[in-house]
């Protein structure tokens, strides 16, 4: 049986459009297991923050073997330039990035990058740095993984709060009141006048009379915290018997001073960081650093891998516990000698 020309052509051409339906849908299929995260941090010199986008890294490769998603993580360094963290946002968006990972420079500057992603239907987990709370709601897919940064300022309160009520050498020179300097992130940064802020009201609450002495804006840097720390040492010389540092970094940069310095253990006050950095860590196993605060890089990369994927693959957020359905705060623990080796 012949079929007329003109009707083999109508089947052709619906044999073709049904083969072109099908590959689009295959491509569609594709796209939707292919998670391609563009991640900027604001200064990955920043040992926490270099160690959080490391276990992010981990963390996104084990829910791709998992799941069976194709992963790929491009990671920028915007060297602490807002301009410089711009160009990189539209360059990953250029790239194919279907998720932004974004470290904020300025925290109260996102204006240009929340238009782009928004411009371009790619969703945002800002991280680490905390954006104000109504730049969030600019558009339904701005998140924040964090941590609450009043609760790391009152826990280094406490810490320092218990050593110096089980200690009584700390105050070497006995008068009932502790000498302090604080070594903080940057100037204007939320997250070092949190931690300032709480952690002294929190030692004042245990009791603790308090004169400071100075303070030093080390950028959150180890070399910048031993400079302002020989600074602050050769003003205020063996006064100083407590130094409150916003980050580990700078409390080892701290110590450094005093090692620099050839000072005696005696004569060395006593260090609290916050973050729980490897070094950090090692520091307070040997008892240099009296304490820290463990920012908890592993439940923050895990958080931030599964709702990425999640937001890519069309997945429920449901499940996750938002705070004011934005924001997840991981919590903070305290680390001491005594408990260090669990971290």
């Amino acid at each position: 049986m012949q079929w007329p020309k003109k009707k083999l052509l109508k089947i052709g051409l619906c044999c073709l459009g049904v083969l072109f339906l099908s590959s689009c849908g295959k491509k569609a299929a594709v796209e939707s297991t292919r998670i391609y995260v563009g991640v900027s941090c604001y200064d990955q010199s920043d040992i926490f923050v270099k160690e959080l986008t490391t276990r992010f890294e981990e963390e996104i490769k084990d829910i791709g073997d998992a799941e069976k998603l194709s992963t790929i993580v491009t990671i920028r360094d915007a060297a602490d330039s807002p301009r410089q963290q711009n160009s990189q946002v539209q360059e990953l968006i250029d790239a194919g990035c279907n998720i932004l990972c974004i470290n904020l420079v300025e925290r109260t500057d996102t204006s240009e990058i929340i238009e782009l992603a928004k411009k371009n239907n790619v969703p945002v987990i800002f991280f680490n740095r905390e954006p104000v709370a109504e730049d969030l709601k600019q558009w339904d897919k701005l998140y924040y993984v964090g941590a609450d940064a009043k609760e790391s300022g009152t826990m280094q309160g406490e810490l320092a709060a218990e050593a110096i009520l089980n200690n009584p050498q700390i105050d070497r020179n006995g008068d009932g009141v502790i000498q302090y300097v604080v070594l903080e992130g940057e100037p204007g940064h939320q997250d070092a006048i949190i931690r300032t802020e709480e952690a002294i009201n929190t030692l004042k609450n245990k009791g603790i009379k308090l004169e400071k002495l100075g303070h030093g804006i080390a950028n959150w840097n180890r070399a910048q915290a031993a400079n302002r720390m020989e600074q602050l040492i050769g003003e205020h010389q063996n006064k100083i018997e407590l130094v409150l540092s916003n980050n580990d970094d700078m409390a080892l940069g701290g110590l450094d001073a005093y090692a620099k310095l050839n000072r005696t253990a005696a004569s060395t006050p006593i260090f609290f960081g916050v973050d729980g950095t490897a070094a950090g860590l090692q520091a307070v196993q040997e008892g240099t650093l009296a304490g820290t605060v463990y920012n908890n890089k592993d439940q923050q990369a895990k958080a931030m891998a599964e709702l990425a994927t999640a937001l890519v693959t069309g997945q429920s957020t449901s499940s996750f516990p938002f705070k004011n359905g934005k924001t997840l705060y991981l919590p903070y623990a305290k680390v001491t000698q005594e408990n260090v080796d669990e971290y």
